[in-house]
């Protein structure tokens, strides 16, 4: 059967199967079975050369070290000289066998069992100078240094069997039974040295005596047990050397000493008998074991090379076995080769050039025809052909994914934006209308509780702005002119849920232009919305601004959780590069929001680690979006901020420029919540979506209010020493229920030209003169306490401000009795300081005194450690994308003051 027949599965399976069967079952089978077996047998000549020999040499001298030392503890006494001599060629033997057994050619060849031996033999062997001062000092007794020398021969005689590892099942077998032999030997050297002992002390005592017996019976044993398993020849050679005259006199001399040996009695053998018949039977032992183990290194020559015959033959048949895998590769591979590289290059191409243009062009709105981006691949009709097929469906099929996902997209971006839109215009609709109630509230907590929902409805739209950004839209609220710096982080803090938390610290002067003020005001509202949340509730929130040489920063530091540096570097990453809006990862919305807002203006956004624990955030304004040049004035003198850090005078807000609307302006706290300290001065509006030219005519300029003193301004703080909020009442008319319509355009001076009667207020009702209802005797002509000069205005201790409302609240209550009893037809009581000529509405209207504004007021915490005097205003407004009126600081436009959190 013809290859090119063959199925894909198939010729891959000739392609690979072949050679790597051959190869991995011939070389392995050669590897395990030959090549380790070989080496173990090229090495025993080593191994027997330089571990066996020289340690036979020096088990010797422990023998006859192990001797004398038994009999100079027998016998009072000196260390003998001949004990000395032989400590001194016992450590020769011992450094020869250290050089010979710890070379480099017995470690490369040593197995991991030999190698565990020889560590052991070399420990035992570092103990021999502490073992002879034991036996100097007599701190043991003869069968004690007995003892100590015979486990340095058991370490030995093990080390001698780790021999036996090469790999052959007769040379093992063979270096096993000399081994045993040469123990047996040691044993019958034991019974010697016992002996010795015992002749020179004239008497055996119980511990020698049972010893040697036991030593006797074990020699002989090791003895047979090692004969039996040599060969033939090495069995005859053995039973000749027993039949010796020596060795059967010294057998004869064993059985004396079982049998007749007794504790504390004479050794029943003498010691020259003994001596000769022991000395001449091991000299022929120690020969008859030396010959044997040169024979069998000699014997494992040819073994070695029957083995490289094998491994040989082995490498001859996976050379063979490789060459035709080879063959059949290059046939099998010759005939798909160029089909799969032409459908690869194909393939690659589609993926690294065609889809992701097709992908950039969807991304720029183009439209993409999917016949023409994916063309027919045509590759035969085998299985090569039938994987072009299939790379057609694919790329066909990614390209309709990917226009039918940036259909979706746009899709879903279309219905974020529509939402949003609604949002966003219900919201506008619902601050507008949250901000008509308030005006014609009069409870204290109904005020307070609408200010709340007004927070709430502020932070609502804050989150709608969110998913305008995600459909890749601007969040449509916009200023015509700069505003300052430090309104727009108080607007900023103004939509944080936690912002009583919020400090603001040394802020510098500068003004930001108005088309970056809301998208700065949302990207610092998120990250000051993320240092409170992962923030302790006890710790506070610092925010700061300088200016820069090209630009301005403001820093923003908490003192949270924190996060660790790889955390910072990722977020920090993803603020410069932002990524593709994923919905997985929702928990980092915030994250993505900022990094849009910033790569729109060009704002850099950088994270670090804060000394206390926590994350600062740096923002950095481009000097493009910062200006320092005036923003307008206001006809009232420059005061400075107190408590903002800035030692600049307060700036003005746009109030003598021409605008359109019909919304007054009101003093804020750094909170963003606006505030009275008097009466206002002049209207600014908030932008209508109408144009000038519908307005109605211009009405009657209104009066203007004089500002109050400065008593007037510290008795607008609150009990916690904190500026009040009050109500003022617009001066033109707003009785229409469209929040879209035209408003009366203003004077220069910013007084509206009002078409309405002077006694009318702008929802039809009577208008309020001051004193009015008064009796004569307690209003207060305009000579009387004449206000000081703005100047002169002075904020005063906690101590101060407490004895104020003190006297406010005392001097209110009075002022409501006084004016029950004139309404019940009484006089009021009389009193040295009664000017509190205050007016009583018929419908449970609102006390207004001389020294402070018309309308009831209500005490509210400031969003941030310090308020500012009357004359500082943020101002701020727009509109949005939908035509709604926008809240903020700056431009021409008035900030909607943010209430409280729940």
């Amino acid at each position: 059967m013809k290859s090119r027949h063959w199925s894909i599965r198939s010729k891959i399976i000739a392609l690979i199967s072949v050679p790597l069967v051959a190869l991995l079952a011939l070389w392995a089978f050669a590897t395990v079975l030959t090549a380790g077996p070989a080496i173990n047998l090229l090495s025993a000549r080593t191994l027997v050369t330089r571990i066996n020999n020289p340690g036979q040499v020096l088990v010797s001298e422990l023998q006859r070290e192990r001797r004398l030392s038994v009999e100079y503890l027998a016998t009072p006494g000196t260390v003998t000289p001949a004990l000395t001599a032989q400590r001194a060629a016992t450590d020769r033997a011992v450094l020869a066998f250290r050089q010979s057994a710890g070379s480099h050619e017995v470690a490369g060849k040593a197995n991991a069992a030999l190698h565990a031996r020889l560590e052991q033999m070399f420990l035992d062997l570092n103990t021999l100078p502490s073992q002879r001062l034991h036996v100097d000092r007599r701190e043991v007794d003869a069968v004690g240094a007995q003892g100590i020398y015979n486990e340095t021969m058991d370490a030995a005689f093990e080390m001698f069997a780790a021999l036996a590892t090469f790999g052959d099942e007769n040379v093992d077998r063979e270096i096993d039974a000399l081994s045993t032999v040469g123990e047996g030997q040691e044993y019958l050297a034991r019974v010697d040295s016992l002996l010795a002992g015992a002749t020179v002390a004239g008497k055996f005592d119980d511990a020698a005596r049972s010893e040697l017996v036991q030593d006797v019976g074990t020699g002989r044993f090791l003895l047979q047990q090692g004969v039996d398993d040599l060969p033939e020849a090495q069995r005859t050679a053995y039973q000749t050397l027993t039949s010796s005259a020596s060795f059967v006199q010294l057998n004869r001399l064993m059985d004396t000493l079982v049998a007749q040996a007794r504790p504390g009695a004479a050794p029943p053998v003498t010691g020259d008998r003994w001596h000769d018949a022991y000395a001449t039977s091991t000299v022929a032992l120690s020969g008859f074991e030396s010959d044997a183990i040169d024979d069998l290194a000699s014997r494992t020559t040819p073994i070695a090379v029957r083995v490289l015959l094998r491994l040989g033959l082995a490498g001859a048949l996976g050379l063979v076995a490789l060459i035709i895998s080879v063959l059949v590769s290059i046939k099998v591979g010759r005939s798909i080769v160029g089909r799969l590289r032409g459908l690869r290059g194909e393939a690659l191409e589609m993926a690294t050039e065609r889809l992701p243009n097709v992908v950039r062009r969807l991304q720029r709105g183009e439209e993409v025809d999917v016949n023409v981006e994916t063309p027919p691949l045509a590759y035969g009709l085998d299985e090569i052909g039938e994987l072009g097929q299939a790379f057609n469906d694919v790329q066909r099929t990614a390209v309709q994914s990917a226009v039918e996902e940036a259909s979706v997209r746009r899709g879903l971006n279309e219905v974020f934006l529509n939402i949003a839109r609604r949002s966003q215009t219900l919201l506008h609709r619902q601050l507008a209308l949250l901000d008509k109630m308030e005006r014609r509230e009069t409870e204290p907590q109904e005020l307070e509780d609408l200010y709340r929902v007004d927070h709430l409805a502020t932070r609502m739209r804050r989150h709608a702005e969110d998913l305008v950004i995600l459909a890749g839209a601007a969040p449509g609220r916009g200023w015509r002119n700069p505003v300052p710096v430090i309104d727009v982080v108080r607007g900023a803090i103004s939509e944080v849920e936690d912002y009583r938390r919020v400090d603001i610290r040394t802020v510098a002067t500068a003004s930001v232009l108005g088309r970056a003020v809301g998208d700065i005001i949302h990207l610092l509202a998120e990250l000051l919305e993320n240092a409170a949340s992962f923030s302790p509730p006890h710790t506070r929130v610092q925010v700061s601004g300088q200016v820069l040489p090209n630009g301005y920063a403001v820093e923003i530091e908490d003192r949270g959780l924190g996060m660790t540096l790889e955390a910072i570097d990722e977020v920090n990453r993803r603020l410069v590069e932002p990524p593709e809006f994923d919905p997985s990862d929702s928990a980092r919305l915030g994250l993505f929001v900022v990094a849009q807002l910033a790569n729109r203006h060009g704002i850099r956004v950088a994270l670090r680690s804060s000394a206390f624990g926590g994350v600062t955030a740096i923002v950095f304004i481009p000097g493009a979006l910062v200006t320092a040049g005036p923003l307008g004035t206001l006809p009232s003198a420059e005061q400075p901020l107190v408590g903002s850090g800035s030692d600049d005078p307060a700036r003005h807000s746009l109030a003598a420029l021409q605008w359109q609307g019909t919304e007054e302006l009101r003093q804020v706290t750094v909170s963003g919540r606006a505030t009275t300290s008097g009466e206002v001065t002049r209207p600014i509006p908030r932008q209508r979506t109408r144009p000038a030219l519908e307005a109605p005519p211009p009405p009657a300029p209104a009066p203007v209010e004089p500002r109050p003193a400065a008593s007037t301004v510290a008795a607008e703080l609150s009990v916690e020493g904190l500026v009040q909020r009050r109500r003022v009442r617009r001066p033109v008319d707003l009785a229409t229920s469209d929040a879209a319509a035209p408003a009366a355009a203003l004077a220069p001076t910013g007084a509206p030209v009002a078409d309405t009667p002077a006694d009318l207020t702008e929802d039809g009702l009577p208008r309020r003169r001051r004193q009015a209802n008064l009796a004569p005797q307690l209003r207060r002509t305009s000579t009387e306490q004449p206000l000081p000069d703005e100047d002169t205005v002075a904020f005063r201790s906690p101590e101060q401000v407490r004895s104020i409302m003190t006297a406010l609240q005392r001097g209110t209550t009075k002022g409501r009795l006084d004016a029950a009893k004139i309404g019940d037809g009484g006089a009021p009581d009389p009193g040295p300081e009664d000017r509190s000529n205050g007016e009583e509405s018929g419908n449970g209207g609102r006390l207004a005194d001389a020294s402070f504004a018309d309308a009831a007021t209500v005490s509210f915490p400031a969003i941030v450690n310090f308020a500012i005097v009357e004359g500082e205003a943020s101002t701020g407004g727009g509109t949005d994308a939908a035509g709604d009126r926008a809240d903020g600081p700056g431009g021409n436009e008035v900030s909607r003051p943010e209430k409280d959190a729940e």
